[in-house]
C-alpha cells in the first residue's frame, strides 16, 4: 500500500506539473512556428522559423529596451537590500526616540494601495524635472516596506549577544550589520531580492507615467506598447515579445531560488 501510495503522489505531483507548465512550453514553440502552425497544440514545429524574433526586432528597440529594464531592476533591488537592511538594523536593535512611531508608519503605509499614490508621486516627479529619466524609473522605489518589516523580524531573531560583543571589539553599527547580520540573514535577503526584482521587472503602469522617451522606456513598457499599437502584427511577434521579458525573469528567479534553498539548509543561528 505505501508504494501505490508513493506512486499515486508523484503521478499527480506530474500531471499538476504538466499542466502549469505546458502554457508555457506551448508559447516558447509558438515563437517559433509560422502563422499557420501556430493555432495546433503540438509542441514541435514541424517547420521551425525566426521570423517571428527577426520581426520583433526590427519593429521595436528591444535591445535598449532590455539593457533599461536590468538597470532598473538590478539598481532597485540592491538598494532596497541595502537601504530596507540598514533601516531594519535601526529599528529592530537600536534604541531612539519615535521608534514606535516609525514601526507604526511603516506597517501603515501597507494598508495604503499603491494607486492612490501615483498622483501626488506623478506631480512630485514633474515639479523635480525628472519626466524621461531614470531617476523617475528608480528613486521612488528605492524605499520598500515590505521589505523593511520583513528584515526586522529576522533581525530580532539574532541573538542579542552577539551585538554586544562585536560592540565590545569596537565594531561599528554598520560593521555589524554587514559583517554578522547579513550572513545570517541570506535566506530572508534572498526572499526580498526575489520579490523586489521581479516586482520592478514586471512593472509597467507607473513608467507608462514617468517615460514617453523610447530609448528610456522598460522591456514590459515597450513591450505594452508595441502590442497595443499594432506593432506586433500577428500572435507569433507578440509571443515572441513576451518570450524576450519572461526569459530574464525565468533565469534571475531560478538562479535566486538556488541560492535561497542553500541558504536554508546551510544558514543558521547558534545560541
Amino acid at each position: 500500500m505505501k508504494v501505490l501510495r508513493r506512486v499515486a503522489l508523484y503521478a499527480g505531483l506530474t500531471l499538476a506539473a504538466l499542466t502549469f507548465i505546458y502554457p508555457f512550453l506551448w508559447m516558447t514553440s509558438a515563437t517559433f512556428k509560422p502563422p499557420l502552425e501556430i493555432g495546433s497544440l503540438s509542441l514541435i514545429p514541424h517547420n521551425p522559423t525566426l521570423d517571428n524574433y527577426r520581426t520583433m526586432w526590427a519593429r521595436a528597440p528591444f535591445g535598449r529596451a532590455l539593457l533599461n529594464s536590468i538597470l532598473v531592476a538590478t539598481t532597485i533591488t540592491l538598494a532596497v537590500l541595502v537601504l530596507g537592511s540598514m533601516t531594519a538594523y535601526a529599528m529592530a536593535r537600536l534604541r531612539f526616540r519615535g521608534r514606535p512611531i516609525l514601526n507604526a508608519a511603516t506597517m501603515a503605509i501597507l494598508l495604503v494601495p499603491g494607486q492612490l499614490t501615483l498622483i501626488p508621486l506623478y506631480t512630485l516627479i514633474v515639479q523635480l524635472g525628472w519626466i524621461d529619466t531614470y531617476a523617475a524609473l528608480i528613486v521612488p522605489y528605492l524605499f520598500n516596506a515590505t521589505a523593511i518589516l520583513m528584515l526586522r523580524q529576522f533581525f530580532l531573531q539574532i541573538p542579542q549577544s552577539l551585538i554586544d560583543s562585536a560592540r565590545m571589539d569596537g565594531m561599528s553599527e554598520l560593521r555589524i550589520l554587514f559583517t554578522i547580520f547579513w550572513p545570517l540573514s541570506k535566506p530572508v535577503l534572498s526572499i526580498v531580492a526575489i520579490f523586489t526584482f521581479m516586482g520592478s521587472w514586471n512593472e509597467v503602469l507607473w513608467p507608462l507615467l514617468v517615460v514617453r522617451d523610447q530609448h528610456l522606456m522598460t522591456l514590459p513598457q515597450l513591450l505594452t506598447v508595441f502590442v497595443l499599437g499594432g506593432g506586433a502584427g500577428s500572435i507569433g511577434v507578440s509571443l515572441a515579445s513576451a518570450m524576450v521579458l519572461v526569459i530574464p525573469v525565468v533565469v534571475a528567479y531560478a538562479f535566486l531560488q538556488r541560492n535561497f534553498i542553500e541558504s536554508m539548509a546551510g544558514a543558521g543561528i547558534k545560541g
